[in-house]
């Protein structure tokens, strides 16, 4: 039935969350704040909303990454660069690369059968550094990144991109699998395509939002279907 499948790179197939938790940490301890974990969960509080703002088309990618530490300096009063602070987030966030379970396995399985393409939102040179790291470029058909592609997910110029740069490509036989319901799924929605929530915090439904075709708690579970 499928033939071509998308998929989101972060906390998919690279774990963020444990790559972003260091890289975070190592930037606090260089700029001189102890990185405690109040401190850690109120950046992630923070960071996430603007990711969120930017998701809306509120603010811009470029935005974000410099007001999410102005918003937790300005809370801590303290006075440190933003711009300095996310330049050496920047750097830690680029080298090394942690694998959600089963990430490789599943790239293996599916590599052969269908035209895998990775479908990310991010900062090009970050994405491109992690993918070398963990050396999975070679399963992919090609790789979509929100900078430079010129939209982001869930935008449809963003599938629109991505589509027509995919041969042979056919809504009927394409599908989208991601972690995020407002990213992932509600744009491969918009964009006519097959979806497929990846959900192994098992967080609850948001039909009010989108509903997706297929919902999994592994990665494994894909192959009950795929």
């Amino acid at each position: 039935m499928y033939r071509a499948i998308l998929i989101d790179l972060d906390d998919t197939i690279l774990d963020f969350g444990a790559a972003e938790h260091v890289a975070i940490a190592r930037t606090f301890r260089e700029i001189g704040l102890d990185p405690t974990p109040d401190l850690l969960r109120r950046y992630s509080e923070i960071n996430l909303s603007q990711w969120e703002a930017f998701e809306r088309g509120e603010i811009t990618r470029d935005t974000v990454l410099t007001r999410r530490f102005e918003l937790l300096f300005r809370e801590l009063g303290v006075a440190r660069g933003a711009q300095e602070t996310e330049d050496i987030y920047r750097g830690y966030l680029g080298v090394g690369h942690y694998f959600i379970d089963g990430a490789v396995e599943i790239l293996e399985y599916l590599a052969p059968k269908y035209d895998l393409y990775l479908a990310s939102n991010g900062v090009a040179a970050t994405q491109y550094s992690r993918l070398e790291s963990a050396q999975i470029n070679r399963f992919f058909k090609d790789i979509f990144i929100s900078e430079v592609t010129g939209h982001h997910k869930p935008e449809k110029e963003y599938f629109d991109y991505c589509f027509a740069r995919m041969p042979g490509f056919s809504r009927e036989t394409t599908m989208m699998i991601g972690d995020s319901l407002t990213s992932d799924v509600l744009g491969g929605k918009n964009a006519g395509v097959a979806t497929c929530w990846f959900n192994p915090k098992r967080r609850p439904a948001r039909p009010e939002i989108v509903t997706p075709d297929y919902e999994i708690h592994s990665l494994e579970e894909l192959k009950t279907f795929l």
